[in-house]
């Protein structure tokens, strides 16, 4: 029996890879982050998607990451401007280091041999974190530091948004991830648009809007 574990946040990009998980894998167990992120409602989102798909979730609480790193996701500051190192501001220093760590002990722990994540490189959006080179990296050393051979998945790596609402589209899942999954930086669960909800003044909302378009326009010229 195939088994993953998914770092699963609520998002567009980890919703398309757990409906992407759901075709390659026979056992999905999904692991989510409270980091004290301000857009908080992502988790209730993970929690509507996983109990809709039957999927157990584990939520981890790694709140205290607020007191020692700086980022407008739990802090003060502006997730429009860039900070010091001229990364954007919504950087979360060494957040997906601590989650594939902490999901990887798990997945030792529960005997599954993969690890998805919805890292991308091709929109990254500046973090450092999102890279191929990263993730290499850090497989090698996870498996290094615990004697195991699990492999860490990348689904989208090499996807940019349009690709990655395509890809949900052929999945049949672009409803659930219009209307499901949450990406917006401001957690504005109010506005519906097109694209999904939002308030469509962060640089995530600005991705997600282009990438749909994108699609969208793509897919009109191929009906």
């Amino acid at each position: 029996m195939k088994k993953a574990v998914i770092i699963f946040s609520g998002g567009q990009d980890s919703t398309t890879c757990l409906y992407w998980a759901r075709n390659h894998f026979d056992e999905i167990e999904a692991i989510t982050f409270n980091y004290g992120q301000k857009h908080s409602i992502e988790l209730e989102c993970s929690k509507q998607i996983c109990k809709k798909n039957n999927i157990k979730q584990t939520i981890i609480d790694i709140s205290f990451l607020n007191t020692i790193v700086e980022s407008a996701l739990i802090s003060n500051g502006n997730v429009n401007k860039l900070n010091s190192k001229g990364l954007p501001d919504s950087f979360v220093p060494n957040r997906n280091q601590l989650f594939i760590t902490l999901a990887h002990s798990y997945a030792q722990k529960i005997g599954a041999e993969s690890l998805i994540t919805g890292t991308c490189e091709t929109d990254f959006s500046g973090y450092p974190d999102c890279r191929r080179i990263f993730i290499d990296s850090i497989e090698i050393a996870s498996n290094l530091g615990s004697q195991s051979n699990i492999q860490i998945l990348t689904p989208l790596m090499y996807l940019n948004k349009a690709e990655t609402f395509e890809l949900a589209d052929s999945l049949g899942y672009l409803d659930e991830i219009i209307n499901e999954s949450h990406t917006c930086y401001n957690g504005d669960r109010e506005h519906l648009h097109e694209w999904g909800f939002g308030c469509d003044n962060c640089p995530a909302c600005d991705l997600r809007k282009k990438g749909f378009y994108e699609f969208k326009n793509l897919y009109n010229e191929n009906n």
